[in-house]
C-alpha cells in the first residue's frame, strides 16, 4: 500500500541518514518498547533521543514537523510518530516493524495480567517502577531543552511556545493541544514569513505516494462506515468487537488517557467487560512500558463476545491502532505537497515553536506534577537530565540506573 513518490532530487544526505535495513529498525524499537515509560509525552522524548540526537535518522526541524502533523490527526499520536520513524528509516517493513516492537511488550504484559499473572507487587517493584517514572521525567526534560535551543532561538519563537503553554492552562485537554498548533502555525504566517532561519531546509519527503495515501483513506472510510453496519447485521461477534475498537481508535484525539472514557462506553455498559476488570486493566497499563493503547489487549483478552484469548487480544489491538496509521499514510502526501510552499513552511515553523510549548507543559502536568512529589525525586530526575545532557550518557543506561534508585526513593 505504501510506496515511494516521485519528489525533486534532494540534497546529498550523510550515512547516517541513508536508508537502514527492517532489523535495525526492529531492534532499535524493540529497546524503546521495552524500556519507554510515562506515556505518550515520554515516548517523543525517548524517540527525539534515539533518532535525532544518537542516531540521527532525521533533523530537529523535521521531527517537530511529524510531531504537529501527528498531533493534528486522530489516534496514539507516539505509535504515528514511530510508524512514520520506521517507513522513513526502511520503507513499510520498517513501519510495521517499529509499530510491532513498540507495541508488543506492554501488550503481551498486559495479557499476562488479564490471564492471572502479577505484574507489580510489593514494596520493590513499585520503587523501580517510580524510578521509572522519574527517568522519564528527565528523559522529556532532555528533549524540551534540546528542541526549543534549536527551534525557539529568537524571541519571536520563543513568545510562540510561551503563548502555547497559556492556551494549555486555560483550555485542557486535546483541544488544547489542537489549539495550540493552530496558533502557532498563524502566529508563523505573521512573524516567521521572509525569515531565512525560519525553515533552513526543505524537509524530509515521506515515502508515501498519492495513489498510496488515497487508497489508504478510501480504506480508512471505509471501515468506518462498513463496520457498524456489518456489526448491526448481526453477521458475527468478531465484527463487533473489531467495530468498538476501531471506532474508538478512530475517533479519539490526545492519545490513551482520552480513549478511556470512549471504550468504557463501548465495552462496560453492554456486559462484555466489567467495571472492575475494566479499571483493574487500566491500573495496570500505566505501570508498563509502550503505548497506553495497548490498554486494547488487556480488554480483547477478557471480553464475553467474540474468541477472547490471545487472538481477543490481537484482534483488538489492530482495530484500536489501524484508523490512526491509516490516516497518517494519507495525510503524507498532502504535507509532502503543502511543505513546498513557503506559506506552509513559515506557518510550520510556528507550530514547531508550539510542539516546544506542548511539551513544556506536558512535562510539567502529567510528568512532574504526578512524580516529583519530594526532594529525593527531584534530585534523581535532575541527576538524570545532567547524565543525558551533560555526560552524554545513553538514555537506556540513565533509566536502569534510575529504576535502581526507585526503590530508595519511593514514596
Amino acid at each position: 500500500m505504501v510506496d515511494r513518490l516521485d519528489t525533486p532530487a534532494a540534497p546529498r544526505e550523510s550515512g547516517a541518514r541513508r536508508p537502514g535495513r527492517p532489523g535495525e529498525v526492529f531492534r532499535a524499537f524493540l529497546l524503546l518498547g521495552l524500556t519507554s515509560f510515562g506515556g505518550p509525552v515520554a515516548h517523543l522524548g525517548y524517540f527525539r533521543h534515539e533518532f535525532v540526537t544518537r542516531r540521527r535518522w532525521l533533523e530537529e526541524a523535521d521531527y517537530a514537523e511529524l510531531v504537529a502533523l501527528c498531533q493534528f490527526l486522530p489516534g496514539p499520536a507516539s505509535s504515528q510518530v514511530g510508524f512514520a520513524l520506521g517507513l522513513l528509516r526502511a520503507g513499510p517493513w520498517g513501519a510495521a516493524l517499529a509499530w510491532v516492537a513498540f507495541t508488543l511488550p506492554s501488550a503481551l504484559l498486559l495479557v499476562a495480567v488479564a490471564l492471572g499473572a502479577s505484574l507489580v507487587a510489593g514494596p520493590v517493584a513499585s520503587g523501580l517502577v517510580h524510578g521509572l517514572k522519574v527517568a522519564a521525567v528527565a528523559i522529556v526534560a532532555q528533549a524540551v531543552w534540546g528542541m526549543a535551543q534549536s527551534l525557539c532561538p529568537d524571541r519571536r519563537r520563543a513568545g510562540i511556545a510561551l503563548a502555547a503553554v497559556a492556551i494549555l492552562v486555560g483550555v485542557d485537554g486535546p483541544l488544547g493541544q489542537l489549539a495550540a498548533i493552530l496558533m502557532g502555525a498563524l502566529a508563523g504566517l505573521c512573524l516567521c514569513r521572509g525569515t531565512g532561519e525560519a525553515f533552513p531546509h526543505a524537509g524530509r519527503a515521506w515515502p508515501v505516494s498519492p495513489r498510496a495515501g488515497g487508497l489508504a483513506l478510501a480504506l480508512f472510510l471505509a471501515l468506518l462506515g462498513g463496520l457498524p453496519l456489518l456489526a448491526l447485521a448481526g453477521a458475527s461477534p468478531i465484527l463487533a468487537l473489531l467495530d468498538a475498537f476501531y471506532r474508538a481508535g478512530a475517533l479519539v484525539f490526545g492519545g490513551g488517557h482520552v480513549v478511556l472514557p470512549l471504550l468504557e462506553a463501548e465495552l462496560v455498559p453492554p456486559g462484555w467487560v466489567s467495571p472492575e476488570a475494566f479499571l483493574a486493566g487500566y491500573g495496570a497499563a500505566q505501570a508498563v512500558p509502550g503505548p497506553l493503547f495497548t490498554f486494547a489487549a488487556y480488554l480483547g483478552s477478557l471480553l464475553a463476545i467474540g474468541p477472547g484469548g490471545l487472538m481477543g487480544a490481537g484482534l483488538a489491538l489492530v482495530a484500536i491502532f489501524v484508523p490512526g496509521l491509516l490516516l497518517l499514510v494519507a495525510a503524507m502526501p498532502c504535507w509532502n505537497r503543502l511543505r513546498h510552499w513557503a506559506a506552509a513552511r513559515s506557518a510550520m515553523c510556528g507550530a514547531n515553536a508550539a510542539v516546544v510549548g506542548i511539551l513544556g507543559m506536558a512535562l510539567y502536568d502529567p510528568l512532574w506534577t504526578g512524580v516529583i512529589l519530594g526532594p529525593e525525586a527531584f534530585v534523581l530526575a535532575l541527576a538524570g537530565f545532567l547524565l543525558l545532557v551533560r555526560w552524554r550518557l545513553p538514555a537506556w543506561a540513565v533509566v536502569a540506573l534510575l529504576a535502581a534508585a526507585g526503590p530508595l526513593i519511593a514514596p
